[in-house]
């Protein structure tokens, strides 16, 4: 078994390539899952999509085989060719793959270091593929022991102590450009997270917030919580016209703000489109726009890593133990149950064989206890080295080649002991 990361992310793909490559809703995710299911070298997958980044995790037997599905379905859904996506890609396999998932799930390799979305989004990512049935044993031990190394991230350092995000970001660059944002005038156009922190932020500069979406209710139900008021979706193309500033955050797969909604103003706008794919479609400069992009955000992105760099080394070495120590525990957990049920089997066996030679009368009845601690005993010499072995030299790798084949020798079905979908040894039905 192996684990497989091939990634899109901020550092190694332009805003118009992850837009190409996004999974904008549920069903695409759960339909591309199931394609990568299929192919016989992946036995799981997970598909994490944000702003900042497009990823696929895999559990494969084979990370060549399951590399070529996983950009055979980026290819036929972004339309560009395997060349160009794979001199992109980030491709990460085994210890480098938990290392970097275990960086993403601590937010180390976000655009915004620290930031406290994407533990959200990972969960909701892992959630959406367990729930289908496409993760299981394999990718829940990894993504538990990243979420346990991602919570000791933010206890042990001061990397999240000040919670920052994209939208809070978005909201600093305005106040660097604008200034005093006191009565200034926001449409916010979204009902996500990031639509709701949007608000937060701009309504504790005195901003006066009006938010949109597509679904009335649900507008309404976030404009309570940011002290903001709603208008009709319908009202767009006025809208947009009609306020400073302007922040979009949505799931469409078409940009919901072209050149032909745009009037002239007397007025600067500053307007900030955080989706992928994006919102806005149309030419700022003839509008006097300042227009900025998810990537538009990196100098002020740049600042928070300078600022979190000592916090970021120390989470490293968190990082890089937790990867020590799942690949030590992985092994102990797929092992110890196979040597178990290995040594209960020989004594079984060592007292059939003693029953039998004392019913068939090759040896008096009185010696049965010493026949039989006899026979464990050399059971136990001629076990021991193999059991040793086991534990001590078998490749972190391939522990679970190892446990299948044990478990087809003992004919003991996989897992039996352990839970399939939790990263806790325990027996089976406890």
């Amino acid at each position: 078994m192996h684990y497989l990361i091939i990634s899109f992310s901020h550092k190694n793909s332009t805003i118009a390539i992850r837009e190409k490559l996004a999974f904008v809703d549920e069903i695409q995710q759960v339909k591309s899952m199931e394609k990568l299911n299929s192919s016989p070298a992946i036995s799981e997958s997970m598909i994490l999509s944000t702003c900042n980044r497009v990823e696929i995790f895999c559990s494969c037997n084979d990370t060549d085989a399951a590399s070529e599905a996983v950009f055979e379905l980026l290819c036929s859904r972004s339309g560009m060719s395997r060349d160009d996506l794979h001199s992109r890609a980030d491709i990460f396999d085994d210890e480098g793959c938990i290392h970097h998932l275990f960086s993403v799930a601590s937010s180390l390799d976000s655009m915004v270091v620290g930031e406290t979305q994407i533990a959200g989004q990972l969960k909701d990512a892992f959630k959406l593929s367990q729930e289908n049935g496409y993760s299981a044993q394999k990718l829940s031990r990894a993504m538990n022991y990243g979420f346990k190394c991602a919570a000791e991230v933010r206890n042990a350092t001061n990397i999240s102590s000040k919670p920052v995000s994209v939208a809070s970001v978005a909201v600093a660059k305005v106040k660097e450009s604008v200034g005093d944002l006191n009565g200034k005038k926001a449409l916010v156009i979204g009902s996500g997270e990031m639509s709701v922190i949007t608000c937060k932020h701009l309504s504790a500069q005195g901003v006066e917030v009006t938010l949109m979406n597509r679904t009335f209710e649900k507008a309404e139900a976030i404009a309570a919580e940011c002290n903001a008021r709603v208008r009709a979706y319908e009202e767009l193309a006025y809208a947009i016209n009609e306020n400073e500033l302007l922040f979009t955050a949505t799931g469409s797969l078409q940009p919901i703000i072209t050149e032909e909604m745009v009037k002239p103003c007397s007025y600067d706008r500053y307007w900030f489109d955080m989706a992928v794919p994006r919102d806005i479609e149309c030419d700022p400069e003839i509008w006097g726009i300042h227009l900025f992009s998810v990537d538009d955000l990196k100098e002020i992105v740049n600042e928070n890593i300078a600022l979190r760099e000592d916090e970021a080394k120390l989470s490293y070495v968190i990082i890089r133990r937790h990867v020590v120590g799942f690949f030590e525990w992985l092994k102990t957990l797929s092992i110890e149950p196979l040597i178990k049920s290995m040594y209960v089997r020989a004594y079984r066996a060592a007292a059939n064989e003693t029953a039998r030679v004392i019913e068939n009368g090759y040896i008096p009845k009185e010696h049965a206890d010493a026949v039989q601690k006899a026979t464990e005993q050399a059971l136990k010499r001629f076990l021991h080295p193999f059991a040793q072995r086991m534990r001590d030299g078998s490749d972190s790798m391939r522990v679970d080649a190892l446990i299948e084949s044990m478990s087809f020798l003992m004919e003991q079905d996989e897992g039996e002991e352990m839970s399939q979908t939790s990263c806790k040894y325990y027996p089976k039905g406890k």
